[in-house]
């Protein structure tokens, strides 16, 4: 399987990027010549790792039967200083809804998007420390 993307230059900073039927603008800030028109590129980074792992933990909790009112999924990302500024560290936050949730499911499913499923963190872990919590969070 491959992917590929086309990304059409808009002027000054701005590009949009067509994925299949999708389109992502892109731009940067006033300070650096954009008009913020629409996201930067690095925090994509962190869009994709929470996109993906997301997808591998609804789907390992609705095969375990684990019922959720909501996923919310957060990554902070640590941004060098200089250039090229990149990500040297990633950590990544599930915080889940839901009422009588079990603790030793969430952390199967999580553990598993994160050790085995989920390309991009692979990718990543490759390149950085790349870490998790869980946070409960009752009705």
């Amino acid at each position: 399987m491959k992917h590929d993307i086309t990304l059409e230059w808009q002027g000054k900073m701005q590009f949009d990027a067509h994925m299949g039927n999708h389109t992502i603008t892109l731009d940067s800030t006033p300070e650096t010549g954009g008009e913020d028109a629409g996201v930067l590129p690095k925090p994509l980074m962190l869009v994709a790792l929470a996109g993906c792992s997301g997808m591998d933990v609804v789907s390992l909790l609705k095969k375990m039967r684990v019922e959720f009112k909501k996923l919310d999924i957060k990554v902070e990302g640590n941004l060098t200083e200089g250039v090229p500024a990149y990500y040297d560290a990633m950590h990544i936050i599930y915080e889940i809804t839901g009422n009588n949730l079990p603790l030793e499911k969430l952390e199967k499913a999580v553990k598993m998007s994160y050790d085995r499923y989920c390309g991009v963190a692979q990718v990543y872990k490759k390149a950085m420390p790349v870490t998790y919590e869980i946070r409960i969070n009752p009705e």
